[in-house]
């Protein structure tokens, strides 16, 4: 059935039944004969699998490497089992004269049937009965699947008559695909021809259409467990969208409807051209090809292309880095763009089904917006085939290269589909799209698409889906299935750039309002939505290329932008938003929002109030569209919070100024919202704090730690906690009112690290009567907030515990696994940047290293050592990776400008940071045992 080299190197069947046929002659009991039976087995087994892996080995980047293996694979269990099927048939229960019920067939069926098996797939066996199960066909199966279940082999049985197959796969999808691929192995060949008949008779005959939706069903309903994205950054390389059970599916269908018996035979039945045939090949081969490696590298049945594995799977396959860009990484972008193009193969078969066989249209394209009942049958110059779009011919793109933007424009603004048809001539003239980019009319079109008020994402993405974007745009062509390897970018490039599309035009729509009702509300005051679209398109357009994204996006958006017709001033915006598109998220989650010269730098920058804006709406877009998890109420309030006190400043605030001013007015807010408390109380409370601690929190805060001081000083008691959860912005704020002493900052971040909290954010405070009161923003380890009554309780109990006995407790974070293990796959640079221009009162530590837990607790404890006064810190994760900011100052209240103390600080914080480094190491090398069973 397939071209395998050198059969009897793998296993050579004759001496294997010689071997078997000389034990059973010197046993008195031949199917009680296990022992030497086991070990004459198993060492051809293993020896047949070191052949295999050693063929695989020396080819591991050869593009039929996988396929090869896998039909090796399966050349082996057939020769192991036949040989099995006769030891058992003649030797161990033999009969001298078998009745017609005792024939007994064997068929290999799933994908052990199509003669594929990986290194630790699954074998599906049937054996096929004439009627019932006779007490002779009894044992012959059990002796059968009880030896090849000795050898460690997964098998999967049935044992059936020919007319319960039939019934049963009538009634049950998975057993009908199962036995569509069933293949004769051993035994009573006319009965497994009767099968094979009557199968084909009343079950596939005349069925080809209910068939054809029932596994377009099932498949889809397999892309939804999966996550629905053939862009996920950890695929499932069988059961994923794009993946080999796409391909499977494929064939099942042709199978099913053209009795063919290889993909390749579709060509006659004029289905797919040899183009559409090669494309097929090369997407199998290079997935079995990853499969084989991934069973291999992990020895078992892994599908799953985890982070842990891709760094190593891409050194075996042969990616090495380049400028710009891992090996790991273009090994993923080599998948997806893969996985693109079996969905592209999915598209033209399913539409060259649906001309010849169905009487009905078969699918719609998904995502392109609801159908228009009311539009004629002719739309603009294309037809309207029951609301797809479709061109006379399948060179008419050849002759009218406009319309190949042309018909996305008008299937956008018609809130039509786009004929399967024409996408297939669209992608095969998509190289046509080279020739209009100085064409003024399609740059037109293409800015009209991009800015359309009906839902831009959805028209881009079909574009991009058949090549047409990257070549209109080669520079987003270069980003299409560009993978960036960290734990906290869920998609490609081009898939994250055109979700952020996606979410600007929710937001425009008011759709996203609750979720973010600033950048909603801001949206609609920009001057130019042109400027505000192409900045979110062109924003990560030179990710993978070496140095600066945002500075070599900036260049790519000053030769863009007067290609699409935008002004000069248009174009200088795009690129400073471009070039800055980070500014704002790194100002609000890694700087002190209170601290003035936060403020007048991020403005010195930003500059106007319409950059803020569309800075704004950009920057919560971008973040929106990293993954589902990543935006939350906690980074919606420190966005919040930086555009109105820049807006502030912009439109004449002196927000630098009249500090004693905001004091007054912050004390006399808080005196109306305490009418419980005298006169000599408030005035009391008023004179513990410093300013920067009236203006460094909201005045709910300020009540509720205003009436935990107090209850505190009443009670006598040595430490007090208070809660509070914001459900809304996904925190809890810990307030702890406890003595000062040297160090306390760090024991308390050991407490939280210890009770699984995340800090997010801290304030520390020493008031005027010596006492310290210190709040953290956590959140759970998932990004929610930290809000169960038990988590609360265990988090106030280990404070306490670990104030009680700070050495012995901390001690216990010496040995805390990371909270995701997949951290270990990631190279992780440590820093430390010291900058004394960012504040005019503090030196601002920043620190980068891998993420663990505790971590702060150890930073913290470092800078103590240093003598330093810890004010606030500002914790940023972003996957693996985490950015920590700590505004500090000397044992004198000043800040530390001495180089020989600056050099200290700095070596403590990276002695920390690379302390545990080597237990994050992944193994320098997997292990290359080959198991001795399946």
């Amino acid at each position: 059935m397939f071209d395998i080299e050198n059969q009897r190197t793998i296993l050579d069947r004759r001496q294997l039944a010689a071997e078997l046929n000389a034990l059973a002659e010197k046993s008195a009991d031949p199917a009680g004969e296990t022992t030497e039976l086991q070990a004459v087995l198993r060492r051809h087994l293993a020896a047949g699998r070191a052949e295999i892996r050693r063929r695989f080995d020396a080819n591991p980047r050869g593009s039929g490497a996988g396929l090869a293996a896998a039909h090796e694979q399966s050349f082996l269990i057939d020769q192991l089992i036949r040989c099995l099927f006769d030891y058992a048939v003649e030797r161990a229960y033999p009969l001298a004269n078998p009745t017609s019920a005792e024939r007994l067939s064997l068929a290999a069926v799933g994908g052990y049937g199509r003669g594929e098996l990986a290194p630790h797939s699954d074998i599906d066996l049937l054996f096929l009965l004439p009627y019932k199960l006779t007490p002779h066909s009894e044992q012959v199966v059990e002796f059968i699947l009880y030896r090849l279940w000795d050898l460690g082999l997964k098998v999967g049985h049935s044992a059936r008559n020919v007319s319960e197959c039939v019934r049963q796969a009538q009634g049950d999808l998975t057993i009908r695909t199962n036995l569509l691929e069933a293949r004769y192995l051993w035994g009573d060949q006319p009965l497994y021809d009767q099968f094979r008949g009557k199968f084909e008779r009343e079950v596939v005959k005349g069925k080809g259409e209910a068939f054809l939706k029932d596994k377009l069903a099932e498949r889809l309903a397999r892309h939804k467990r999966a996550g629905d994205s053939r862009y996920a950054l950890e695929p499932n390389i069988k059961e994923g969208k794009g993946g080999l059970r796409d391909l499977q599916t494929l064939l099942w269908i042709a199978r099913f409807l053209y009795r063919v018996g290889d993909f390749t035979d579709l060509i006659e039945h004029d289905i797919l051209t040899s183009n559409e045939i090669l494309a097929y090949e090369k997407a199998l081969n290079f997935l079995w090809t990853l499969r084989c490696h991934l069973h291999y590298l992990t020895g078992r049945a892994e599908e799953r292309l985890t982070f842990d594995l891709q760094s190593e799977m891409a050194r075996r396959l042969g990616y090495t880095d380049h400028a710009g860009s891992k090996g790991v990484e273009r090994l993923m972008k080599h998948y997806f763009l893969v996985a693109k193009s079996v969905g592209s193969l999915t598209r033209y078969f399913l539409t060259a089904v649906e001309a010849k066989k169905m009487h009905r249209p078969l699918f719609r394209l998904p995502m392109m917006g609801r159908l228009r009942a009311d539009v004629k049958s002719e739309v603009d110059g294309f037809r309207n085939d029951g609301g797809r779009l479709l061109v006379p011919a399948p060179d008419w793109f050849r002759s009218h290269p406009l319309d190949l933007i042309r018909i996305f424009q008008v299937a956008q603004r018609h809130e039509l589909d786009i004929h399967p048809v024409a996408m297939t001539w669209l992608n095969q003239a998509a190289r046509d799209a080279d020739l209009l980019r100085a064409d003024p009319e399609a740059n037109r079109l293409f800015l009209e698409i991009l800015t359309g008020e009906k839902d831009p994402e959805l028209t881009l993405r079909r574009m991009n889906e058949v090549g047409i974007m990257g070549r209109f745009l080669p520079d987003f062509g270069r980003v299409v299935a560009q993978m960036q390897f960290d734990m906290y970018h869920q998609y490609t490039v081009d898939e994250h750039s055109l979700k952020a599309i996606g979410i600007l035009w929710r937001v425009e729509r008011g759709e996203l309002q609750d979720e973010m009702p600033i950048a909603s509300a801001v949206v609609h005051q920009v001057l130019s939505r042109r400027v505000l679209y192409l900045a979110v398109l062109l924003h990560d357009i030179a990710k993978g290329r070496g140095g600066d994204h945002s500075e070599l996006g900036a260049e790519v958006a000053e030769r863009v932008g007067p290609r699409l017709g935008l002004s000069a001033e248009e174009t200088e915006t795009v690129a400073w938003l471009v070039r800055h598109h980070l500014i704002m998220s790194n100002t609000a989650f890694r700087r002190d929002l209170d601290d003035p010269k936060t403020i007048a730098d991020f403005v010195g920058t930003v500059q106007s109030l319409e950059r803020l804006r569309l800075l704004l709406v950009l920057t919560v877009a971008d973040i929106r569209a990293v993954g589902p998890k990543v935006w939350n109420g906690w980074k919606a309030q420190l966005l919040r919070e930086l555009y109105h006190r820049a807006e502030e400043s912009l439109s004449g605030g002196l927000i630098t100024e009249g500090r004693e001013a905001r004091v007054a007015d912050t004390l006399k807010r808080l005196r109306a919202e305490l009418p419980d408390w005298s006169d000599a109380d408030f005035e009391a409370h008023a004179a513990r704090g410093p300013a920067s601690y009236w203006l460094g929190f909201p005045l709910p805060s300020l009540v509720r730690q205003a009436r935990l001081i107090r209850e505190a000083e009443l009670d006598k008691r040595p430490l007090s906690i208070d809660y509070a959860v914001d459900q809304w912005r996904a925190m809890t704020e810990v307030t702890i009112y406890v003595a000062d002493w040297r160090g306390l900052v760090s024991q308390l971040a050991g407490a939280l690290a210890l009770s699984g909290a995340s800090i997010v954010d801290a304030r520390i405070f020493t008031l005027k009567n010596g006492m310290a009161l210190d709040s953290f923003t956590v959140q759970d380890p998932d990004g929610g907030p930290f809000d169960s009554p038990a988590r609360l309780a265990r988090l106030a109990a280990t404070v306490e515990r670990v104030l009680e006995n700070p050495t012995k407790t901390l001690g216990e974070l010496v040995g805390l696994s990371p909270r995701n293990p997949a951290v270990r796959s990631f190279p992780v640079v440590p820093r430390v940047l010291i900058d004394n221009k960012a504040s005019a009162t503090h030196t601002l530590v920043e620190v980068t290293g891998r993420d663990r837990r505790g971590l702060m607790h150890f930073l913290t404890r470092a800078l103590t050592a240093q003598n330093l006064q810890i004010s606030t810190a500002k914790i940023s994760t972003f996957g693996h990776r985490v950015v920590d900011v700590f505004y500090v100052k000397d044992q004198f209240g000043l800040k530390v400008e001495s180089e020989p103390r600056l050099k200290a600080i700095r070596d403590a914080l990276l002695q920390v940071l690379q302390e545990r480094e080597a237990d994050f190491a992944p193994a320098a090398k997997p292990p290359e045992v080959v198991p001795a069973a399946q």
